[in-house]
């Protein structure tokens, strides 16, 4: 069995570390505000995927190098770069990201430690853990309709359950942003604590999850996925074929110009 550590030696925009039992894994893109490129999506795949396959690890927490938890994808590469991803249909069916599914599918109980912004699929990463908590200086919001796109999985899967659905509509369609206290109010975190206490909450809680009977903590969560969300790959391939439809639109393409270039977008609904 290849241990966490050595699946996870030598990435270069994710750091991995494990404390006692409890695996971390850090975004470690603070320039960009940990927004991840191509590199970051396959090392946070690798990174939960490991953490989920060895035994000595427990528990999981996902945080970001601060000041961000995760601004989401880097534009200039995931949609504007010479890689940017493409709009046309490959030769299979659309499927959801890697990521996320390695995220969703962690049999470890992943907890998010969010030091800061979580917006876009920074917080489609938020939504994939079992729990969250904040720093007082954490921000969140589904930021996709602010480039002519749908959210991830996690908007579509996670929210509605967390926050309810006329909540989650709220935040899915006007893509705006909300601070610590009002995600803590409508339930999206669990706990807000210090800036400078996350780290050491977010282990203790980890380490405590991490002190019961591994087999009997994966099957509470097995178990709290069955009752309360629906069938992940389902609704992850229908978002999917939604955003590489919504790619091709005018809309998505001036969402992503008005970004790049600062400025406010003028969105013609085509």
């Amino acid at each position: 069995m290849i241990s966490f550590a050595e699946r996870t030696k030598g990435f270069g925009t994710v750091e991995a570390r494990t404390e006692g039992q409890v695996a971390v894994v850090m975004l470690n893109r603070p320039h960009r505000r940990n927004a991840l490129n191509f590199q970051a999506y396959d090392e946070l795949e690798a990174a939960l995927r490991a953490a989920s396959a060895d035994p000595q690890v427990r528990c999981v927490i996902v945080t970001g190098a601060d000041p961000a938890f995760c601004s989401g994808d880097d534009v200039g590469e995931i949609m504007a770069g010479p890689k940017a991803v493409s709009a046309a249909p490959g030769p299979r069916e659309p499927q959801p990201t890697p990521a996320a599914m390695a995220a969703l599918e962690c049999e470890k109980p992943l907890i998010a430690a969010v030091n800061g912004a979580a917006v876009g699929w920074g917080m489609e990463l938020a939504l994939f853990a079992d729990i969250r908590l904040a720093s007082e200086q954490a921000r969140f919001g589904e930021l996709f309709v602010k480039r002519g796109l749908v959210c991830d999985v996690g908007g579509f899967y996670r929210l509605p359950a967390v926050v309810g659905p006329a909540k989650a509509a709220e935040l899915l369609f006007t893509g705006e942003i909300i601070d610590a206290p009002e995600a803590l109010r409508i339930g999206l975190v669990s706990e807000v604590v210090a800036h400078a206490a996350l780290m050491a909450r977010a282990l203790d809680l980890a380490g405590r999850i991490a002190a019961n009977p591994p087999l009997a903590v994966q099957a509470l969560k097995a178990g709290l996925k069955r009752s309360a969300y629906g069938d992940p790959r389902q609704i992850g391939t229908w978002a999917i074929g939604e955003i590489r439809r919504l790619m091709r639109t005018e809309d998505h393409r001036e969402g992503v110009a008005s970004f790049l270039e600062k400025r406010e977008p003028a969105f013609r609904g085509r």
